[in-house]
């Protein structure tokens, strides 16, 4: 691997050296990113940092495809604690991009703000601006602004869940139905119950002391009939995952709404960084993805009429 990078870029491998050794100082930080750009460009058409706020976190990247046309649109919100995390990860974009780009998706990777500056409240509805700003952009990248599926990890992952679960409070800001969702590993699908209990203090920074404001914060109690489809999946290696997912799907069934549990053997780490290589957890999200939609069952080579329940 290291001998293959150092043949197509001297320097850049050099960098990811440094990288393994070092906390990276800005400068020598900057450059690696601007290399790992410059990757991205030479396998992909990518549209950097176009703004759907104002706050220079309120940006997003756009992964197109080959001539795309009526695309259906991915779009992922990265994890980090609420507090860091970047859209441009390896983690969270490559293994997505060249298992889904080549069967025509448009992969849309968002920023959004983070704390000690923004609650994650105020963080959905970054998503949900970022979510209304690729609606109304789609057609102009040959996309579909009727067929987007959000995505979130960790973090990413409860903030894609909040708007999931009452589909109300994205539309506050303008954004339309989109077709589902996939929320990667969050054990934060009940805030309260979390803050009843012994916890972590990255959720009192996240989520404060108020009642009321946890309760807000929780998907579970935020749950309405009219929530999307819904795919959560669960690392089973974990002890604070699956208990609290499998909750939240149940009372979903109960409500009448499509959610499915997917438990995996894997750990937090590689449930973002491996959905997309060739394995059966990723054929198992693009059967959830290909109940959702016809055509984009047809992107997938998927029957539509596999029972994805």
């Amino acid at each position: 691997m290291t001998m293959g990078i150092k043949r197509r870029n001297p320097l850049l491998a050099l960098l990811l050296l440094a990288a393994a050794q070092t906390s990276l100082a800005g400068p020598l930080r900057d450059k690696l990113q601007e290399l790992r750009g410059e990757r991205h460009n030479a396998e992909t058409h990518v549209l950097r940092d176009l703004a759907y706020g104002s706050d220079p976190l309120q940006r997003l990247d756009v992964y197109l495809p080959d001539n795309p046309e009526h695309a259906p649109l991915l779009l992922m919100v990265h994890g980090g604690a609420w507090r860091i995390g970047d859209k441009g990860a390896a983690a969270v974009v490559d293994n997505k991009v060249k298992r889904w780009l080549p069967k025509g998706f448009i992969f849309v990777s968002i920023n959004y703000r983070l704390l000690p500056d923004t609650a994650p409240q105020q963080q959905a509805e970054d998503v949900a601006r970022a979510l209304a700003f690729a609606q109304q952009q789609a057609a102009s990248w040959g996309g579909d602004s009727s067929k987007i599926i959000l995505l979130g990890h960790s973090a990413g992952a409860h903030l894609v869940s909040l708007l999931a679960a009452d589909p109300a409070r994205a539309q506050a800001f303008g954004a339309k139905a989109w077709l589902g969702t996939v929320a990667l590993d969050s054990a934060a699908l009940d805030v309260e119950q979390i803050m009843r209990r012994p916890h972590a203090r990255f959720y009192d920074q996240a989520f404060g002391k108020s009642a009321e404001d946890w309760v807000a914060a929780s998907p579970l109690k935020q749950l309405k009939k009219t929530a999307t489809p819904l795919l959560i999946v669960c690392s089973s290696q974990r002890n604070d995952s699956c208990p609290p997912a499998r909750g939240f799907v149940e009372q979903a069934q109960r409500l009448g709404i499509r959610a499915q549990l997917r438990p995996e053997d894997r750990s937090h780490q590689a449930i973002n960084q491996e959905l997309g290589l060739a394995n059966d957890y990723t054929q198992a999200i693009e059967v959830f993805l290909a109940g959702l939609d016809s055509q984009v069952a047809q992107r997938l080579g998927i029957d539509p009429l596999i029972d994805t329940h």
